[in-house]
């Protein structure tokens, strides 16, 4: 298949599914990853499509970003005191997964510590690219528009191929057997980067606690703390303690970590 023909083709995947990696590239087409990245940068300079960590995207994809700049600004004082907490677990020059989840979008919004920031959060993203702070990867692939993260079973192989001194998620809801997601793409994120972290923090307002959802992602044993508005029930409080992980409040100080 010549390049031109190509071209097309990943222009018309590109208006079906918004994004492409150069592994999405490598196997539809049959191509090396340097000519999966020459094609790329020729509908880049054809102003055909933009650049993502990783892949390519619509242009106009770009003004779906911009459009959410002010996102952060719904979210509740909740969110805002947890996000603001977690920063106090942040080292200079340490590397950290943080996900797709409202919480951690507000801590990102904090951010302001020299550090090396993975995401496949698309919010995550576009807050840190207004900060100079941190050096950001963002994971490609096809983008969930709903819960606005992106996933290919590629993000899967490259997060077990990093060490994160922290991972910070957020959770759509917590129950005696473990922390859920609604969607199974990011259940498998969260729970590849928890097996792949120093230290596995999760970011949930109490309203999270008894809270289901359908995916499992992390077993209790697999998160060594918990940030939260409020006590949880006696029964969580249990359960964590049987596990050994802590659970802290927005209403603590952190004495160490």
């Amino acid at each position: 298949m010549y390049q031109e023909e190509r071209l097309v083709r990943i222009l018309e995947h590109l208006k079906k599914y918004r994004t492409m990696s150069v592994g999405d590239i490598c196997l539809k087409y049959h191509v090396s990853r340097d000519t999966a990245r020459r094609d790329i940068i020729k509908l880049v300079e054809q102003k055909a499509a933009i650049r993502t960590h990783g892949g390519i995207a619509l242009p106009e994809f770009q003004e779906t970003i911009l459009a959410y700049r002010d996102r952060l600004q719904q979210y509740s004082a909740e969110k805002i005191k947890i996000g603001s907490m977690a920063l106090g677990f942040l080292q200079k020059n340490g590397h950290y997964f943080l996900n797709a989840s409202t919480t951690v979008s507000c801590m990102a919004k904090a951010l302001g510590t020299e550090s090396t920031i993975y995401t496949h959060s698309l919010d995550v993203a576009q807050i840190l690219s207004n900060q100079t702070k941190a050096d950001v990867f963002l994971f490609g692939g096809v983008l969930n528009a709903a819960n606005r993260y992106f996933f290919d079973l590629q993000t899967l192989q490259q997060l077990d191929r990093i060490h994160f001194d922290a991972v910070f998620l957020g959770t759509a809801g917590i129950t005696s057997d473990g922390f859920y997601y609604d969607d199974r793409d990011d259940a498998a994120v969260n729970e590849t980067v928890s097996t792949r972290a120093g230290q596995t923090i999760v970011l949930a307002e109490d309203n999270k606690f008894s809270k289901h959802s359908r995916f499992r992602g992390m077993d209790w044993e697999q998160v060594d703390m918990i940030i939260t508005n409020t006590k949880p029930s006696s029964a969580f409080i249990l359960k964590a303690g049987e596990a050994g992980t802590q659970i802290i409040t927005t209403g603590e100080e952190i004495n160490d970590h």
